[in-house]
């Protein structure tokens, strides 16, 4: 209910009728049954503008943490509100057991939701595509539902009247989905889920027009990769090898 209440009477009609957001290809979207939503992240943006622009209702995972409300007056408010509009947390604190922390999403999925995920699973550093986690291929994989790639266009704040911030006509395009279910079976197999993650972000590179770099943002922000090496790791395209062959595959 409340997830309702928030959509259509506030957020679809300011970025509507005030920001003039828009969306093409929401045709691709299936109006029932489990998928997955895939997109680039630019912006903090993209987590309410692809939402509210959409028919669906839609499920982001958010970290756990999130919820817990512990960190002054604002922590509160936001775990509040993605309570009341029925988020689920995400329990990354062991790494050892991915899916049994990826259940409740999963849970959601089979149950004929809707998940939007950033697999590249944190903002871009400078606007360009990054290498993506291969929690969205096991998702894929293990609930055997679709993935719908999609790209934020605008959605970065720009200086708006009386110099306040901003969003300047966003555009969400959503492509055609992407099955993956013949590569089911490989959902523990690291060489599939690379795959298939790469075919998803290869995807949303198709409708983003973006430069890809075969690192991880996190690196590039932490510091880990330095942005001359960034660059050095620029490629055309993520991936691009043949596709796996699994057990019981001609």
């Amino acid at each position: 209910m409340f997830y309702t209440l928030f959509k259509y009477l506030l957020f679809t009609p300011i970025l509507r009728t005030v920001l003039r957001g828009r969306i093409t290809g929401q045709q691709n979207i299936p109006a029932h049954g489990g998928i997955i939503l895939a997109g680039n992240h630019v912006a903090a943006a993209d987590a309410y503008v692809m939402p509210a622009l959409i028919h669906r209702q839609v499920l982001y995972p958010a970290k756990a943490e999130l919820f817990r409300g512990d960190r002054g007056l604002g922590s509160k408010v936001v775990a509040w509100f993605l309570k009341v509009i029925n988020q689920v947390p995400l329990d990354r604190a062991d790494p050892r057991n991915r899916l049994a922390a990826l259940a409740p999403i999963l849970a959601r999925l089979k149950d004929g939701g809707a998940v939007a995920i950033f697999p590249e699973g944190t903002r871009s550093p400078d606007g360009r595509l990054y290498k993506g986690k291969t929690g969205i291929a096991r998702l894929a994989l293990a609930a055997h539902v679709p993935v719908v790639p999609f790209a934020c266009f605008r959605t970065q704040k720009v200086k708006g009247p009386l110099g306040l911030p901003w969003l300047d006509r966003p555009l969400i395009v959503v492509g055609e989905p992407i099955s993956f279910e013949e590569y089911a079976a490989g959902v523990e197999d690291h060489d599939t889920l690379r795959w298939v993650t790469d075919e998803v972000m290869a995807a949303i590179q198709r409708l983003s027009g973006q430069e890809y770099v075969d690192v991880y943002g996190s690196s590039v922000k932490s510091g880990a990769v330095t942005k001359q090496g960034a660059d050095e790791k620029v490629l055309p395209r993520p991936g691009g090898g043949p596709a796996p062959q699994l057990p019981g595959q001609g």
